[in-house]
């Protein structure tokens, strides 16, 4: 980032953007998330990582910059909300956790093709813009591949069973999301059967739900157990402080010694491969 030679500041602002940006998508994706829907959720998100990118790549001046990375970031936010919650609700139970796996997976594969990108392009003049507007085409994919599948049969179920329209037209359509998901004709019996399940978990789950509780809860019985697990990963893996790594690998590297930044941002694709492993 010397076209602009941003101070030590300055380039934390560009680098801490995104994660701002992510912060305030996923604090946004708690309240819409449901009225949204899981699809256009995605859609959302692509449409933001598409302007982000596409700002951040073409930016003028570095407040330019500096706007379009939290507009990315908006987009993680509700993509890292939307994305496990669709594969949850649409895929067999049998290969639930092998997509949702799968999806981590694509995440650290993109990062070491981040790594690829900027090796290849670190000498190249105002080459960080070709870095940051590589996300667009694949924004565009995202895009339209989400653009082409149904709503989560589960998610207009949901709705329907919450008040927010009628359980029949909701029913219906939710046959045709999972006939269309499964690869079946539409309206077959295995699906109507399949969604005459889900809506009966559902009102027992939603019955449920609105019992009085409070946050406390939590913090007792078997809760408690998957409060601790889930809230361990997330604190080992930010404690650590790998993520600061994953930024900065290459200002580490030439810290280390490497004093060619391009001899750094190729040696950085490194530890995508051992982030990938």
């Amino acid at each position: 980032m010397t076209w602009y030679n941003l101070s030590a500041v300055q380039l934390g602002l560009v680098v801490s953007g995104s994660l701002y940006g992510a912060l305030i998508g996923s604090m946004l994706a708690y309240p819409f998330a449901d009225f949204l829907g899981r699809r256009r959720e995605l859609i959302i998100a692509a449409i933001l990582y598409l302007a982000g990118g596409s700002l951040t790549a073409c930016a003028p001046e570095l407040g330019a910059l500096l706007l379009g990375r939290p507009v990315y970031g908006l987009g993680i936010g509700l993509a890292m909300h939307g994305a496990p919650l669709y594969i949850a609700e649409t895929c067999p139970s049998q290969i639930r956790g092998t997509l949702i796996s799968l999806k981590e997976l694509a995440i650290v594969l993109g990062i070491l093709l981040g790594y690829f990108v900027g090796g290849y392009e670190i000498d190249v003049i105002g080459g960080w813009r070709y870095m940051f507007g590589f996300s667009a085409p694949i924004a565009l994919l995202m895009g339209f591949g989400m653009w082409t599948l149904p709503p989560s049969p589960r998610w207009l179920l949901l709705r329907a069973i919450q008040g927010k329209g009628p359980l029949q037209e909701y029913k219906e359509k939710a046959i045709g999301a999972l006939s269309k998901l499964r690869g079946r004709p539409a309206g077959d019996k295995v699906s109507e059967k399949q969604i005459e399940d889900t809506i009966i978990s559902l009102k027992t789950a939603y019955t449920d739900e609105e019992a009085e509780g409070n946050f406390l809860e939590v913090l007792q019985g078997p809760s408690l157990k998957a409060f601790t697990i889930g809230g361990g990963l997330v604190l080992f893996q930010q404690i650590t402080g790998q993520p600061s790594v994953l930024y900065y690998a290459g200002s580490i590297l030439q810290s280390a010694g490497f004093s060619a930044a391009a001899d750094a941002a190729r040696v950085s694709v490194v530890i995508g491969i051992f982030k990938v492993s």
